[in-house]
């Protein structure tokens, strides 16, 4: 997204070479994405953050927002900071598909939460991916990451070191769980 620059190397996305452009050029051509740290404004009430910025073509409605989690509308007035980190999650996942993302980064969307709100998120993603929407989902909750993902890709201080398909992951759990140092 820009935010670290690399001396080296290209990303290719639809074709252009990304690597060096800003993030707010980066984020123009399609790319969303959603922090571990999850970034909301937390001085901001649930739907100040929902509508900065206003929606891109494409993109998702204040309206479609609170019905894929209507625990946000129930804390529309709710300053960010007083929201629980499952309700924050949801809140930084539908702020960023405000911009219409072709492509939606997400970095450990899971850690933290309660299985009841991972369980929602997820069914919010598969929902997303039936769409056609691409996901980049960095997550070390492997069933989480399994019930979504085609490939897993394996990474090692920043390098890839095996590619799972999902039909291999069964066979290969026990070597998943001990990258993950489960």
């Amino acid at each position: 997204m820009g935010v670290l620059r690399s001396r080296t190397g290209q990303i290719i996305f639809d074709g252009q070479d990304i690597l060096r452009l800003p993030s707010h050029r980066i984020a123009a051509r399609g790319l969303a994405w959603v922090p571990e740290e999850r970034a909301i404004m937390s001085s901001l009430s649930v739907r100040e953050n929902l509508e900065l910025p206003p929606a891109r073509p494409g993109g998702w409605s204040t309206e479609r927002a609170l019905e894929a989690f209507p625990v946000l509308r129930e804390r529309g007035h709710h300053p960010g900071s007083k929201l629980s980190g499952g309700e924050q999650q949801m809140l930084a996942i539908v702020r960023v598909l405000r911009s219409g993302p072709k492509l939606l980064l997400l970095d450990e969307p899971s850690e933290g939460l309660a299985p009841v709100i991972v369980q929602r998120i997820g069914d919010m993603l598969a929902e997303l991916r039936r769409e056609g929407l691409s996901v980049i989902l960095v997550e070390q909750n492997l069933k989480f990451a399994t019930r979504l993902a085609d490939r897993h890709y394996v990474l090692v201080d920043g390098h890839v070191v095996d590619e799972v398909h999902a039909a291999e992951v069964e066979a290969r759990r026990a070597d998943l769980l001990r990258f993950l140092s489960v």
